[in-house]
């Protein structure tokens, strides 16, 4: 279990690490890069450094946890990449399961094998599904995720690089928008979001802006904290509504 920055989890938990790039959002990624740094540090776990990694003895994590957690599951990596074997997801599934206290925020750019996995088992009730959605081309999967029969589908649209038009929402519980951070940051305009706001709240979705990143509301690149994470003079980060409440 690990604490983190991430404003809309609490913990985070990997019982994978490493990935490969799946689209334009993964261009800067900031799990390589700190895959990477970890394994200049010397931690035994990102010993492959972004090479996918199966970490067999961290599935119990979730088990020894106290009090009730929303968990980042795969942080540094993706649970539904080609290349994870179907019985380590079912494992991880299984703790899920067992977990119940806890609230599993599973995020994917892998749309297609998520859905075609589930389509042959049911999604744990304490499992929140999300895609990423950051630019036009990989709105279809918005369809995949809403094809699957889960209480809670989110979009997570950060880095958010361009106004994605209309989306379909109709079977969308959250979203998160946010803007990329780092030296290499692609800008995000304030009404890119602005568009993905007023949908939101159209269709009564919880929504979530995370930060404006190394580009302000200004055009301006500085220091993504002295950015912020204020829209139009307000901060906007709504959760979605559950029984089981952190």
């Amino acid at each position: 279990m690990r604490t983190t920055k991430i404003e809309w989890t609490d913990k985070t938990w990997n019982p994978i690490t490493g990935c490969t790039k799946q689209s334009d959002g993964c261009a800067h990624c900031y799990a390589e890069v700190m895959a990477r740094r970890l394994k200049a540090m010397g931690q035994k776990k990102y010993s492959n450094g972004f090479l996918l990694t199966l970490h067999e003895d961290d599935l119990d994590e979730p088990y020894r946890w106290k009090g009730s957690h929303n968990v980042f599951v795969c942080s540094m990596a993706d649970l539904f990449h080609a290349n994870v074997p179907v019985e380590f997801i079912d494992k991880v599934m299984k703790v899920i399961k067992e977990t119940p206290q806890h609230r599993y925020q599973i995020l994917t750019k892998r749309a297609e094998r998520m859905e075609q996995y589930f389509r042959t088992r049911a999604v744990p009730d304490n499992a929140w599904l999300g895609v990423t959605v950051e630019n036009k081309k990989v709105k279809q999967r918005i369809n995949h995720l809403s094809n699957i029969n889960a209480k809670i589908h989110f979009l997570s649209c950060e880095p958010l690089l361009e106004d994605l038009g209309e989306l379909e929402l109709g079977n969308i519980q959250w979203i998160i928008v946010g803007g990329e951070s780092g030296f290499q940051a692609r800008p995000m305009k304030e009404e890119w979001v602005l568009n993905i706001k007023q949908q939101a709240y159209i269709n009564n979705i919880p929504f979530f802006f995370k930060q404006w990143g190394t580009w302000g509301s200004d055009d301006v690149k500085r220091n993504k904290k002295v950015n912020g994470k204020l829209l139009q003079g307000e901060i906007i980060q709504q959760m979605p509504k559950t029984k089981n409440k952190a």
